[in-house]
C-alpha cells in the first residue's frame, strides 16, 4: 500500500542520506529534486534542532523598512484622537508640518486607525462621470451664504446661524447666531462682515424669504437686496429647491454640525456665539482642506489687489424699521390664525403647525418654510389701529 510522506519525513531522509549512506550533497539534490543549498540548510537545522528543525518555518520578515515606528504611530493615535474628524491623509499633512520621519504613507496611517478600532471602514461613494468641481478663480469675487439652525440653548429655543464661505478659498466669512432668522439681525451680521472683509462682487444665496421676495404675490425688495444693491454687489439666487448650487456652504454646513453641534447645548446665547467664533478661528487658520490641496482657507483667502473702494454704505439697515414685520402663529385646529385683528384661513389640515407671517402695510403673508400659502389684503381697521399707535408713541 502506497503511503504519501509528509514534508519533514522526505527532509528527514534526505539528511539521513547524506549521513548515513554517505552519498553526496549533489546526489541527494537530483535525488529529491532540490538545489543542493536546499540540502545543506536542512542539514543545519538537523543539527541544530533534530527532527523538530526540518519542520515549516514562517517567511514573514524578521523586520520591515516600511514599518511604521512606535513613536509615529503613537503620535497618529494622539492627533486622531485630538482631531477626532481628521481622516489618513489630514493626520499625515500634520505629520509633515511636524517633519516626521520617516512620513508614513495615507494607507499605513489608515491600518494603524484600523488597528486600534478609531475608524471603521465604509464604502466609498461613486463619483458621478459628470461630476465636475468649479469654484471662482479669486477671493472676493463670490461669497455663498445661507441659514442653518441646530443651536440649541439650555432653556430649550433652538437658534439660527447666518454661515457664509468665499467660494475661492471656503474662508468662512461670516457666522453669526440669531433666536429668530429675521430681516434685521441677518443683514446685521451681513453688514458686520462687510465691514470685516470687504465688499465681494457677487452673493449666492438660495430663496429664503429674508434674502429675497421674488415669490411674493407682489414682489418687493427686501432689506438683504437692498443692501446688496447699494452697495454694488450682485445678489445671484439658486433655482428652487437646488441646494446642490450652493454646494460650498452646505458642505460648511456638514462640517460645522459634526465638528461643533453634534451633541451640544450652551447654556446662553453669547456663550454659543464666543464659542462659535472660536471654532470658525480654528476653522479659517488650523484645518486644512482637501479640496484646497491641503491648504487651510486663511492662506488661500487673500485680499483683492489695493484698489479705491467706494465707502460701505449701510444707510439702508440703519434706516430700516421693518425688523419685526415677521411674526410665527400656530395654526387654531379649524385652519384659521389671527394676525393684527384680523382671521384668515390657511387650511384645515395645517392644523396645530406653526407657520410664519409677513405684515406689510398692505399685505398679510402667511408662508409655510419656502412656500407661500396665502395672501390677505389688510383690513383697513387694522392699518388705522396701527397709524393710530404710531401717533400715539409720537406725542
Amino acid at each position: 500500500m502506497l503511503k504519501e510522506l509528509s514534508k519533514v519525513e522526505q527532509r528527514y531522509n534526505a539528511v539521513l542520506a547524506v549521513i548515513r549512506d554517505g552519498m553526496r550533497v549533489v546526489e541527494v539534490a537530483e535525488k529529491f529534486g532540490v538545489h543542493r543549498d536546499t540540502v545543506h540548510v536542512w542539514l543545519a537545522r538537523y543539527e541544530a534542532g533534530g527532527l523538530t528543525g526540518l519542520a515549516d518555518r514562517s517567511h514573514r520578515p524578521r523586520n520591515s523598512p516600511l514599518q511604521m515606528s512606535a513613536a509615529i504611530e503613537a503620535r497618529v493615535l494622539e492627533l486622531r484622537r485630538w482631531r477626532p474628524h481628521w481622516g489618513p491623509m489630514s493626520i499625515r499633512h500634520q505629520l509633515a508640518r511636524e517633519q516626521a520621519a520617516p512620513l508614513p504613507s495615507v494607507s499605513g496611517i489608515y491600518r494603524a486607525l484600523r488597528r486600534h478600532g478609531l475608524v471603521e471602514s465604509q464604502e466609498r461613494r461613486k463619483r458621478l462621470p459628470t461630476y465636475k468641481r468649479w469654484e471662482r478663480g479669486r477671493p472676493m469675487e463670490l461669497w455663498q451664504m445661507d441659514v442653518v439652525g441646530g443651536v440649541l440653548l439650555a432653556d430649550g429655543t433652538e437658534c439660527k446661524v447666518l454661515t457664509g464661505v468665499d467660494d475661492h478659498s471656503r474662508f468662512c466669512v461670516c457666522a453669526g447666531i440669531m433666536v429668530r432668522a429675521t430681516a434685521r439681525p441677518v443683514c446685521g451680521f451681513f453688514a458686520e462682515a462687510l465691514e470685516r472683509h470687504g465688499v465681494p462682487e457677487e452673493v449666492l444665496t438660495d430663496n429664503a424669504k429674508v434674502f429675497t421676495n421674488r415669490f411674493a404675490l407682489r414682489p418687493t425688495e427686501v432689506l438683504f437686496d437692498k443692501l446688496c444693491r447699494e452697495n454694488g454687489i450682485v445678489h445671484r439666487l439658486t433655482a428652487p429647491r437646488s441646494p446642490t448650487t450652493t454646494g460650498k456652504i452646505e458642505r460648511f454646513h456638514r462640517t460645522l454640525r459634526v465638528e461643533f453641534l453634534s451633541g451640544r447645548m450652551f447654556p446662553s446665547l453669547n456663550r454659543a456665539q464666543a464659542e462659535l467664533d472660536a471654532w470658525v478661528v480654528d476653522y479659517n487658520t488650523c484645518r486644512p482642506h482637501q479640496s484646497l490641496k491641503m491648504q487651510t482657507p486663511s492662506e488661500r483667502f487673500t485680499r483683492r489687489e489695493a484698489v479705491a473702494e467706494p465707502p460701505l454704505d449701510l444707510r439702508a439697515l440703519e434706516q430700516d424699521r421693518s425688523g419685526d414685520d415677521w411674526i410665527s402663529r400656530t395654526v387654531s385646529l379649524n385652519g384659521t390664525v389671527s394676525v393684527s385683528n384680523q382671521v384668515f384661513s390657511v387650511g384645515k389640515h395645517r392644523g396645530g403647525s406653526t407657520i410664519d407671517v409677513r405684515v406689510t402695510e398692505e399685505l398679510l403673508e402667511a408662508w409655510d418654510g419656502m412656500d407661500l400659502l396665502k395672501t390677505v389684503l389688510r383690513s383697513s381697521k387694522g392699518v388705522v389701529r396701527k397709524k393710530r399707535a404710531e401717533l400715539h408713541v409720537k406725542h
